[in-house]
């Protein structure tokens, strides 16, 4: 049996290329030759044939038996004798019964953060790391400071523990922390990206102690039958250390910038995003594409502590791209993680919520009144939205924070914005015609599935875990969706993606949601087509069709026919962009 392993490079493995979501099938790597990587002229042409071409341009899939590049841009899609007809001298690429299919476009991620984690402890659970027990994560984090020479004082960051998959089943606390690593100032991100915990020193660096008050829309824990914090903050609470996080690591950025982009070409995306981006790393973004430093096309979402400053600056530039670089939109944080006990749910969490008696129903993120404001802001200015919402309480502050701008601006409730709320995990029924409705664009995550599947049964019960991420029920209102990573929640991987999408299969083995399972062109579809309309690039990317870029991937099997269960065991042989290859296996 194929096993999948993911694996994050650190500072210990600057010269390796990120392997995160690699999966290997000995057998088929064995038994098929590549497609050559092919040298050509701007103006020459190249015809890929003799394989399985897939132009996902219609709700029904079709394939081809040619396909022409030329300029960086596809030339032809159709017959081989046209193609090798009207391209008498063009370069010949023999598929070899390989699949071709449009370059994978991210819906969303977090391309800063996974260029972030290389400077940090890789604290995952299996099948991404290793950590599953806190005692493993103090060994790991001492052996971090002891193999990298890290002197006494100087911060040192972990990232992406889950205590969902850690033998105490609970967050680990400051004064664990603090008995590995006495003496430097220590902040552990949590696999959501919702919380961390902090050791002693951490804490008193941010000023937090007995006396600090929880901010809105976060929470401090305590020492039970105290006021002490015991080292977790959640939420809003966090954004401190983030930022001080973000500080330590910024002179690294340059480093880790090219093997990031490696990172996701490998993984045959073309287009990637970063899910929440700074004034200054949009600056950083920009001066790295302006640098010609751009193997991909890379889209920010703005943060929209910045909205203000953004929407006011005359130089800043929205929806186009600029050497390969553009800021997208504004992205808004609604509330929390499902699995952290932070999204905000109209019903309880059926399970103990650390610091809360009764009614435990997560957080929200903002109040509805500085929602309405954001969106307001927004659509008075035509800025694209994306927010990110778990639970169904957030989802309704969505719908009701839309409709409130679309009202005060005097514009119709259905304009085609594109609104995006990202994840909307456990959007009801009725939220998902709204949806509909309003021409709002989900990005749903059906990764969840298999990651958390499991502890939402437990935390949510059965009804509201089996509808998380409901791609067939959207796909048969004719609601446009997409299905992303989130990494660094989990790996950028888009045959991962369309696994979880078509199995729902739970890490126990249990389906979650046997009835939103889709086929494997409904969910190629939440990456290609769907997610180049998500950006507005419905025509320029996303299908193969002539005057599109060639922006291409090259696949060792079939997704379309090849068992549903090895469908992350496919990898990608070739990555295109434009016609040039940035990737080869």
């Amino acid at each position: 049996m194929t096993t999948n392993i993911f694996i994050k490079p650190t500072l210990l493995s600057l010269g390796i290329m990120s392997l995160i979501g690699c999966t290997v099938n000995q057998n088929v790597d064995n038994q098929k030759a590549n497609p050559a990587v092919v040298q050509t002229t701007a103006a020459q042409a190249t015809v890929y044939y003799n394989g399985n071409i897939i132009t996902m341009e219609s709700d029904k899939p079709q394939m081809v038996e040619a396909l022409v590049t030329q300029a960086g841009k596809i030339a032809y899609v159709g017959s081989l004798n046209s193609a090798q007809s009207k391209y008498k001298n063009a370069a010949q690429v023999d598929l070899k019964d390989q699949t071709l299919l449009p370059g994978f476009i991210d819906p969303h991620s977090h391309f800063g953060m996974v260029s972030n984690t290389m400077g940090q402890v890789n604290l995952n659970p299996p099948p991404v790391g290793k950590v599953d027990s806190i005692d493993k994560m103090l060994e790991a984090l001492s052996a971090y400071k002891k193999d990298n020479n890290i002197a006494d004082g100087e911060w040192i960051y972990g990232w992406g523990y889950d205590e969902s998959q850690l033998d105490e089943d609970r967050h680990p606390t400051k004064d664990e922390i603090d008995k590995a690593l006495p003496n430097n100032p220590v902040y552990l991100q949590h696999t959501s990206g919702h919380m961390g915990v902090a050791n002693s020193k951490a804490l008193a660096a941010m000023g937090i102690d007995a006396d600090s008050e929880a901010p809105e829309g976060g929470n401090i824990a305590r020492v039970k039958g105290s006021s002490e914090p015991n080292g977790l903050v959640q939420e809003t609470a966090m954004y401190p250390f983030v930022r001080k996080m973000l500080e330590v690591l910024e002179p690294n950025q340059a480093e880790f910038f090219e093997q990031t982009q490696d990172y996701y070409a490998q993984h045959g995306v073309t287009t990637a995003q970063d899910g929440s981006t700074t004034r200054d790393a949009i600056k950083f973004f920009q001066s790295q594409a302006d640098a010609g430093k751009l193997k991909i096309d890379l889209v920010s979402l703005a943060g929209v502590s910045d909205l203000d400053e953004n929407l006011a600056d005359k130089d800043f530039v929205w929806k186009t791209y600029q050497n390969g670089f553009k800021v997208q939109g504004t992205k808004i944080i609604a509330d929390g993680s499902p699995q952290g006990k932070t999204a905000y749910f109209s019903q309880p969490y059926l399970t103990p919520v650390p610091d809360c008696d009764k009614d435990c129903r997560g957080l929200p993120s903002v109040s509805q009144e500085a929602l309405n404001e954001m969106f307001a802001k927004a659509y008075a200015r035509d800025n694209q939205l994306f927010i990110h919402n778990n639970g169904d309480a957030a989802t309704d502050m969505i719908i009701k924070a839309h409709e409130y701008a679309a009202n005060k601006t005097g514009q119709a409730l259905d304009k085609d914005r594109r609104t995006v709320p990202i994840h909307a995990q456990f959007a009801r029924m009725d939220q998902l015609e709204a949806f509909k409705k309003y021409n709002m664009l989900p990005s749903f995550f059906t990764n969840h599935a298999y990651f958390w599947g499991d502890v939402h049964v437990k935390n949510l019960g059965e009804a509201r875990a089996n509808f998380l991420s409901p791609l067939a029920t959207a796909d048969k209102m004719g609601l446009k969706y997409t299905n992303h990573s989130d990494d660094t929640v989990t790996p950028v991987d888009p045959l991962f993606a369309v696994w979880s999408a078509v199995n729902r299969t739970a890490r126990s083995g249990q389906i979650i949601g046997r009835d939103e399972r889709v086929s494997p062109y409904q969910a190629l579809k939440a990456t290609t087509s769907h997610a180049a309309y998500e950006y507005f690039e419905e025509d320029s990317k996303g299908t193969l069709t002539p005057g599109k870029l060639a922006d291409l991937v090259i696949l060792d099997a079939n997704p379309l026919t090849s068992a549903p269960d090895s469908i992350k065991d496919i990898e990608v042989v070739q990555t295109i962009k434009e016609g040039k290859t940035i990737y080869q296996r």
